[in-house]
């Protein structure tokens, strides 16, 4: 073995690539782990804490990193009655890898937020740590908090419904600006680019029943109609979940949003 070889690493990546029964992650779950880091999950448990102990000796240059994956049964020896097995990848990562970290990330589904009150920075929160790409869109400058996570697209846009069509094709849509003009304004433009385009698979509009039947009453007189209507969802939010308090309503929408991803 060359020297450059034998070299320790610094990160590693390990790897879900294969899952038979009942398994606590799926294919695809992976973390980096470092001397002293570790991000991200594979399930847990004694078999996370295997994965990475045996992930940190091959850092050290002690185990070697094995070139196919390593079978996992997780039965009573490891300590978990999942009874199903995991095959795990090591990889070693190169600094280009670490720098760029696109092959790190799972793709995320596009999430257009409109509107920066209470209840949007509550949902902002809850999408900022879930796999979405949320570009968060307000009228009013300075509205988004200085702490607002670094991974959250921010956009001034007046007037706010010009920023309809650049949102991302495939995009969720969370519609809650601080007054019903603007999400009236901004909704008939969504449906219009859902008309031409089929391209925004949820529309959501937050308020009551009777808010959205007063919108469909207004739309109606703009040429749209029920298959238009069908396209959104309002109130926003899975059922049953009671509470008006924004990190309730978070919580509800990003469960809808969660049902909607791709298995």
């Amino acid at each position: 073995m060359s020297t450059t070889e034998s070299k320790p690493q610094t990160t590693l990546l390990v790897r879900v690539v294969r899952i038979e029964g009942s398994t606590p992650r799926e294919v695809g779950a992976r973390m980096t782990v470092q001397p002293h880091r570790v991000i991200g999950s594979i399930g847990g448990g004694h078999l996370e804490f295997d994965a990475i102990a045996q992930a940190r000796a091959m850092l050290a240059g002690t185990e070697s990193i094995p070139s196919e994956p390593r079978r996992v049964a997780l039965g009573p020896s490891m300590g978990q009655c999942c009874g199903g097995v995991m095959w795990l990848q090591f990889e070693k990562l190169t600094m280009q890898d670490i720098t760029s970290l696109h092959h790190l990330q799972k793709p995320q589904q596009p999430v257009a937020l409109f509107g920066g009150g209470h209840v949007g920075q509550a949902i902002a929160r809850q999408l900022a740590h879930l796999p979405f790409a949320l570009h968060w869109i307000d009228s009013r400058d300075e509205i988004f908090p200085a702490d607002t996570p670094p991974n959250i697209r921010c956009e001034h846009s007046d007037p706010v419904q010009a920023a309809v069509a650049d949102i991302a094709p495939g995009s969720s849509v969370l519609i809650m600006s601080f007054s019903h003009a603007e999400d009236l304004e901004i909704l008939a433009l969504c449906l219009r680019r859902a008309r031409e385009q089929d391209d925004l698979p949820y529309i959501g509009l937050i308020g009551s029943k009777s808010k959205w039947a007063t919108f469909r009453h207004r739309l109606e007189s703009r040429g749209y109609d029920e298959m238009d209507f069908a396209r959104v969802t309002c109130p926003i939010g899975v059922p049953g979940i009671a509470g008006k308090q924004p990190e309730v309503i978070a919580v509800a929408v990003a469960a809808q949003l969660l049902q909607r991803l791709p298995s």
